[in-house]
C-alpha cells in the first residue's frame, strides 16, 4: 500500500502563488515504476485533472487550464512531487488531491482511475 500526504494549500489572493507538496511511501513503493499527479475538485463540480508527471523520465502531462501557470516537478531524494501554482485566479479555488498511479502506458494520464492511490486534499482558496 501507498501513503500519500499533501501539504502546502492556503488562502491567496488573485495573482498570487503557492506551491503545493506530496510525499509518496510504502514498504514496497518503488516510485519508478509510477506517475505521480493532482487532481482537484471544486464545491459542486467533478474532479478535474492538473498535472502529473512520470517518474522514471520526468515527464509531464498538464490539463490547459493550467498551461503556463503550473508547473509539476519531483524531487528524486525525498520521493516528492510539487505543484508550483503561480498567477493563481479565483476558479482555481479547490481542494487539491495528489494521486499515485502504477504506469502503464495505455492508461490516460488525466483520468482519476489511472491512480490507484490518494491523499486527503488540501484545500486551496483564491480571492479575488
Amino acid at each position: 500500500q501507498v501513503h500519500v500526504a499533501e501539504s502546502g494549500g492556503g488562502w491567496v489572493q488573485t495573482g498570487d502563488s503557492l506551491r503545493l507538496s506530496c510525499a509518496a511511501s510504502g514498504r514496497t513503493f518503488n516510485v519508478n515504476n509510477y506517475r505521480m499527479g493532482w487532481f482537484r475538485q471544486a464545491p459542486g463540480q467533478e474532479r478535474e485533472f492538473v498535472a502529473s508527471i512520470r517518474w522514471s523520465d520526468g515527464f509531464t502531462y498538464d490539463a490547459d487550464s493550467v498551461k503556463g501557470r503550473f508547473t509539476i516537478s519531483r524531487d528524486n531524494a525525498k520521493n516528492t512531487v510539487h505543484l508550483q501554482m503561480n498567477s493563481l485566479k479565483p476558479e482555481d479555488t479547490a481542494t487539491y488531491y495528489c494521486a499515485v498511479g502504477l504506469y502503464m502506458g495505455r492508461r490516460p494520464w488525466d483520468s482519476s482511475a489511472s491512480y490507484e492511490n490518494w491523499g486527503q486534499g488540501t484545500q486551496v482558496t483564491v480571492s479575488s
